[in-house]
């Protein structure tokens, strides 16, 4: 597998990280060329590096910010969890020894999860790729704030409340899922519209397909309304301004643990579908 190109991201300010990914890099060595070991919190410009997989040290945090940056080159991403929950970065370091030839020679495949494209105030205004959601937050000083929300020509309703969640079906069991979202499986091209503390019991989540964009106009925010990219990015919003969020031109190819499923990991992570009467269905 010599012709084979690593890329390393990691975060490098969680205890021990470091050096994990140092004393393995002779073993990477031995399969790939190792083409950048990267802190995930660095600007570094990676466009135009080539590379076969990118190996993310971390969470479930550094693995979105990972997506965000490689996606466009097309590289599938692997993640491997030094953090708590481990939802996306599911491997842990010794079952990623365990499958990474496989992957290396194609045995395991990514499941390709639809990105967001997000647009704030035109062309010259902010852009970020999301790979969990795109939020919009009330702020201070904590008013209810108004969007009217539209997909494609058709307006879908004014939200009030304290703001809405444009999620992925990977971000459905994000930020979505605490504020009632439904959850979709990973390879689902759609978006989930999730409102947060809605103003009215009748206003609900909805699944709507990823062929037109949502269009989001402020029509009352607060000084302090803000929008988050993978809570993560961020940008201030004003009154009038447009908010655009549409499917991707990239897609996120993570590699999943072969070790498992997308709904044994609900089940032992989430503990979603779990009876109470015992420990493990």
């Amino acid at each position: 597998m010599a012709d084979k190109r690593i890329l390393i991201i990691a975060n490098m300010a969680k205890p021990g990280v470091a050096e994990r990914v140092e004393s393995l890099r002779p073993w990477f060595a031995k399969r790939a060329e190792v083409v950048g070991v990267i802190d995930v919190i660095s600007d570094e410009d990676l466009t135009g590096i080539k590379a076969n997989l990118c190996i993310v040290f971390g969470g479930d945090g550094t693995l979105l910010a990972a997506a965000r940056r490689v996606a466009p080159a097309g590289i599938p991403l692997m993640g491997v969890n030094m953090g708590k929950l481990g939802f996306l970065a599911d491997f842990s370091v010794e079952q990623m020894t365990e499958h990474l030839d496989a992957v290396l020679a194609g045995k395991v495949r990514p499941v390709e999860r639809m990105m967001l494209r997000v647009v704030v105030g035109g062309e010259k205004g902010f852009s970020s790729l999301a790979a969990n959601d795109v939020a919009i937050a009330s702020g201070p000083p904590f008013r209810m704030i108004e969007l009217c929300v539209s997909r494609g020509d058709d307006r879908i309703a004014t939200f009030m409340g304290d703001g809405v969640i444009v999620a992925t079906p990977t971000g459905s069991t994000g930020y979505s899922l605490s504020a009632g979202g439904p959850i979709l499986e990973p390879a689902t091209k759609a978006m989930v519209i999730t409102p947060v503390a809605p103003h009215t019991l009748s206003m609900r989540p909805i699944v709507v397909g990823a062929d037109a964009a949502i269009r989001i106009t402020a029509d009352r925010l607060n000084p302090g309304t803000t929008l988050f990219v993978d809570g993560q990015v961020s940008t201030p919003i004003q009154a009038g301004r447009t908010i655009e969020i549409r499917r991707a031109d990239c897609t996120a190819k993570i590699i999943s643990n072969p070790d498992g499923t997308f709904f044994r990991t609900l089940i032992d992570k989430l503990h979603w579908a779990r009876s109470p009467h015992h420990s493990r269905d």
